[in-house]
């Protein structure tokens, strides 16, 4: 298990922000990215994100190839003043497990994508809608584990980034 400290600031940025860029590399080695909610796991110094079983190309990618990158560059509607902007450089892994139960990602949907996105709360809150929309439940999980993470105070890319490499623990 990863074991490293995280300034502060850097933690309210993983804690706070609604989206992050989460970018895997393509069978060719094209960098792809997508806007995921990122969810911040403290206790285990990793991040936890989902894609819905019909949107599988992140997957294909970390297995190919689990070296990925998440940069949270917009603090929108985050609360935060004038958050550095964070780079997270590790490995991703997916289980050969597709999640069935809402219930089962219970945290994810309250804590990151309910209280990011409340309108979510009414379609799930549903037993129709959830029946009718079994489909975008079907997830599957996937963790990233830091190697390095840097960071750009107050955002600006045109100052020197701080960082901080990561030493795992065995």
């Amino acid at each position: 298990m990863p074991e490293f400290s995280i300034p502060p600031e850097v933690e309210a940025v993983f804690r706070k922000f609604r989206t992050c860029e989460f970018a895997t590399i393509a069978k060719d080695g094209t960098p792809l990215a997508w806007p995921v909610a990122a969810r911040w796991q403290p206790e285990t110094q990793t991040f936890m994100l989902t894609t819905c079983l019909g949107l599988p190309q992140k997957v294909y990618n970390i297995r190919r190839n689990p070296k990925v990158s998440m940069l949270f560059s917009n603090p929108t509607a985050s609360g935060l003043k004038s958050p550095p902007a964070v780079l997270v450089q590790g490995d991703a892994a997916v289980p050969d497990r597709v999640v069935t139960s809402a219930e089962e990602l219970r945290d994810y949907w309250i804590h990151t994508i309910m209280s990011r996105q409340p309108a979510s709360e009414l379609w799930s809150s549903n037993a129709l809608m959830r029946y009718l929309c079994d489909w975008y439940y079907m997830r599957l999980v996937i963790t990233v584990t830091p190697r390095r993470i840097r960071w750009w105070p107050a955002g600006d890319f045109s100052r020197e980034a701080r960082e901080l490499e990561v030493v795992h623990v065995r």
